[in-house]
């Protein structure tokens, strides 16, 4: 190969670099796998809806800091086959129990450190300590708080994370 050969090769090299530089800038990368607005979306066609069939999956995530300084994170997936044929009156208990204000309230106290019925009776929104033990019995019987002793609650760990995603999905 002569040096003019090698010139003429180095000449088209550079201008196909160009031409590739300038398509990459004018177009945006495709994200990987794991990154992207949606990645938990992909993530989840990649990994659980070749399982999941026709219906598809549900899946639902969250790593939560609280004011008290704990930490909680949670991952549920769950195959959306037999949801919309399951009788949802069954689920009727646990909703109800977050559809009250003074109970919401009290699950928000709780998150943030109030854990006694002392400090809770302190609340003048929580109501008389006869409506305070009647909203706790309420959250207790459905999961949503745990006693953790003699007069002591707390919102179990793994129900920290679905709260939070309960809340967020009636926002408006």
């Amino acid at each position: 190969m002569n040096e003019d050969d090698l010139s003429r090769r180095v000449a088209q090299l550079e201008r196909r670099v160009a031409e590739l530089e300038g398509a990459a800038r004018r177009q945006p990368a495709a994200p990987a796998s794991g990154e992207g607005p949606l990645f938990a979306l992909e993530q989840l066609k990649e990994r659980l809806l070749p399982h999941a069939g026709e219906a598809g999956a549900g899946l639902f995530t969250g790593s939560v800091g609280l004011p008290t300084g704990e930490r909680y994170e949670w991952q549920e997936a769950h195959p959306v086959e037999g949801l919309l044929e399951q009788d949802w009156r069954e689920l009727a208990d646990p909703l109800s129990a977050l559809a009250h204000p003074v109970r919401l309230l009290l699950l928000q106290q709780v998150l943030s450190g109030v854990r006694t019925v002392a400090e809770m009776s302190a609340h003048e929104s929580l109501g008389t300590s006869g409506q305070l033990y009647h909203h706790l019995r309420q959250l207790t019987a459905a999961g949503w708080l745990r006693a953790t002793g003699r007069g002591r609650y707390a919102v179990p760990g793994e129900r920290v994370v679905p709260l939070l995603i309960v809340l967020m999905g009636v926002r408006r």
